[in-house]
């Protein structure tokens, strides 16, 4: 709305409420003459006509709930005219008609407040459970209960005369009860947090709706006096209703009521219904109160058996999620675990079970080169086809990460058959990739007496499987280090030695399995690059000039490129790359430093370095290893990162000496190292 528009509002908005301060001031203050005429016409119909441009213009200004605008507005003007037609056709005669054409006019304010109020209602709503809309028809059960109790049995007992005098003097208690329904249903179900626009609507309408009730009670029983505190409240309420207009500007927040079952609503509309009962046993009511009051009792137990629906599929959806893998659908580890403990209860050697667990080779490549919503697409994929592959046969899981397993009956003619047509599952190839799987199985309970150890020795046998297909995974390389090793025959073992060393280290350090295939691969990669470096200044006798060694020092860039070309091995490139950086900032190509390293790079560097101290080159003899464990502790803290120095000088005197290696600290970070 614009913000001229917007003042000229609030302008008129601040006038009206302070005639309406002032007109009900008049009302308990005593006055007399033009000043009482200026109040209960001008001002009072002044008000009015206010209240009836205030909603008109919101319902031209603004397309925003339009149609529920124009039908409050159709609602307010209706009353307006028949507030203008009693004054000009009865004000001034001694009797008027009842009914008159002015009735139709009031009872018209009615169907239209209520078309105006649902289709707000309903833009403020959204996600409405069966539960809550029981809890709006029942508040408004209750609340016509009490009304009919009170309003509608002293119009009945003091009603006569002609059938259209009986028809018309109800039908206004029954348009208010209704309408105060509506309101308190409304308030009900957004649980008593409507927002502004709606919530001043709301008051203007309950105040509407109580006015006309307490004037027809008064009336009834004689009481009431006109030109009193009470006529106040009609003009208060079509005024809100013109505020309420200009505080709709989309600003409420929509009301999502999943997952609220509530009882408040109920438990008090219950207790509302069974007073009236009790009261009617005492002092009978009329018909219509004490059906009403019944129908609040069936719509409390209808909410009661709603909410314990709701909360059996709730508890039901709960422990379905708990025991669910939400991106695959597929059993997760709890499922597993349960499963495998009613087959070990069960299995037998005559009718054995099967476990077996699969983990994906090529994933992780796959992960870093793609991005992490597409590995989570594969894994999907994955999980789909296993479980199609194996549907009626056995249950399918995944435990987390990559790793996938499969559980049931070890019939004889299908186990081969079953762990062929799961390996085919987790299997995808495209362009720049290609991933399979690796596995472990174990019959139950020949090799395992319980569902702990089984999971245990299917996991070992599955690593042992992985370890026997490591070294064929850098195929794409494998030409091109034969070609290397074919030009430096030393090169073969020196990579062995340093891919042995580096790999007891990483394991020492407590690296996991993902991150020891990484530093494995970079270790066996490290040197690939000098394949672009000349022979004249690999084997030359003397020490290199400035020219050859900035030369030399672009080997593990190009190293970079060539064992990046294949997008599963771009982190392992970037180990390759910082394999010469030294811990004091002082190495090649980035000059990194401390732990801005990787640290497969630095286990590497600190291996590497071991094994040419201990090897003997053109340019200086082999050092003892002595010697070179030395060095390694001299330079550690300068060139070395004093973590990986620890435990690579306590694996070799170990080895010197024959005894296993001391296990090394175990930091979270280092266990939790994840290649980068």
């Amino acid at each position: 709305m614009r913000s001229e528009l917007r003042r000229g509002v609030l302008v008129i908005e601040a006038a009206a409420v302070l005639a309406l301060g002032a007109f009900a001031v008049h009302t308990v203050v005593p006055d007399g003459g033009s000043v009482a005429h200026f109040f209960d016409y001008r001002l009072y119909y002044g008000l009015i006509v206010v209240a009836a441009a205030l909603t008109i213009g919101r319902a031209v200004a603004s397309p925003l709930h339009r149609g529920a605008w124009i039908a409050l507005a159709v609602a307010v003007s209706s009353y307006a005219t028949a507030e203008f037609l009693w004054l000009f056709l009865y004000s001034s005669a001694d009797s008027a008609p009842y009914p008159s054409v002015t009735d139709v006019f009031y009872l018209g304010f009615y169907p239209a407040s209520y078309i105006g109020l649902i289709l707000l209602l309903r833009a403020r709503l959204r996600s409405l459970t069966p539960g809550v809309w029981v809890d709006g028809v029942t508040a408004a059960l209750a609340v016509a209960a009490i009304a009919s109790a009170v309003v509608v049995g002293v119009v009945l007992d003091t009603t006569a005369g002609p059938a259209s005098v009986v028809a018309t003097n109800l039908a206004y208690p029954l348009g208010d009860m209704v309408l105060l329904s509506l309101v308190v249903g409304g308030f009900a179900v957004t649980r008593w947090h409507p927002g502004r626009a709606w919530a001043l609507l709301g008051a203007s309408l309950a105040i509407s709706a109580l006015a006309d009730s307490t004037y027809l009670y008064m009336t009834a029983t004689g009481s009431y006096h006109e030109g009193g505190l009470l006529d106040a409240a009609w003009p208060t309420g079509l005024l809100l209703i013109g505020i309420a207009a200009w505080r709709d500007d989309g600003r409420d927040r929509v009301v999502d009521m999943r997952g609220k079952p509530l009882l408040t609503v109920p438990t008090a509309c219950a207790l509302v219904a069974v007073t009236l009962l009790v009261v009617d046993h005492f002092h009978r009511l009329n018909l219509p109160a004490v059906v009403l009051a019944t129908l609040t009792i069936a719509g409390v137990l209808t909410r009661l058996a709603l909410t314990f629906r709701e909360n059996r599929n709730l508890l039901r959806l709960t422990t379905d999620e708990a025991v669910t893998d939400a991106l695959t659908g597929l059993g997760n580890r709890r499922r597993l675990m349960s499963d495998l403990d009613a087959a070990m209860e069960v299995a037998t050697s005559e009718e054995p079970w099967l476990l077996a667990i699969f983990d994906l080779d090529g994933f992780k490549g796959y992960n870093d080169a793609f991005g992490h919503p597409a590995g989570d697409a594969l894994l999907a994929r994955l999980g789909e086809k296993m479980a199609k592959a194996t549907a009626g046969h056995g249950r399918c899981y995944r435990l987390g990460g990559d790793e996938f397993c499969l559980l049931t009956q070890a019939d004889a003619t299908l186990v081969s058959r079953l762990l062929d047509e799961s390996l085919a599952a987790l299997c995808e190839h495209g362009e720049g990739f290609s991933v399979t799987s690796s596995f472990g199985a174990v019959l139950l309970p020949e090799h395992a007496s319980e569902g702990i150890g089984a999971l245990r020795e299917a996991d070992e046998r599955l690593y042992v499987q992985k370890r026997g297909k490591r070294s064929t995974r850098d195929e794409p390389h494998e030409v091109l280090l034969q070609a290397l090793y074919e030009r430096e025959p030393d090169l073969h073992t020196h990579a062995h030695g340093v891919t042995e060393l580096a790999v007891a280290v990483g394991e020492a350090l407590g690296l996991k399995e993902a991150a020891l295939d990484e530093l494995h691969r970079a270790a066996m990669l490290h040197d690939i690059g000098k394949i672009a470096v000349p022979d004249q200044i690999l084997h030359k006798p003397g020490a290199l000039g400035e020219a050859e060694w900035a030369f030399v020092r672009k080997h593990t860039v190009v190293g970079e490129r060539i064992v990046s070309a294949s997008p599963a091995l771009r982190r392992v490139g970037r180990i390759v790359r910082s394999s010469h950086e030294r811990w004091d900032g002082s190495g090649y190509p980035d000059r990194l430093r401390g732990e801005e390293i990787p640290l497969a790079s630095r286990i590497v560097f600190a291996c590497d370095a071991f094994s040419a101290m201990t090897t003997r080159r053109p340019y200086h003899d082999a050092m003892s290893v002595d010697e070179a464990l030395a060095e390694l502790v001299r330079c550690s803290g300068s060139q070395f990162d004093p973590d990986v120095v620890a435990p690579l000088v306590r694996i070799v005197r170990a080895e010197l000496s024959g005894t296993p290696a001391p296990a090394g600290p175990r930091s979270e970070t280092r266990a939790s190292f994840s290649g980068g």
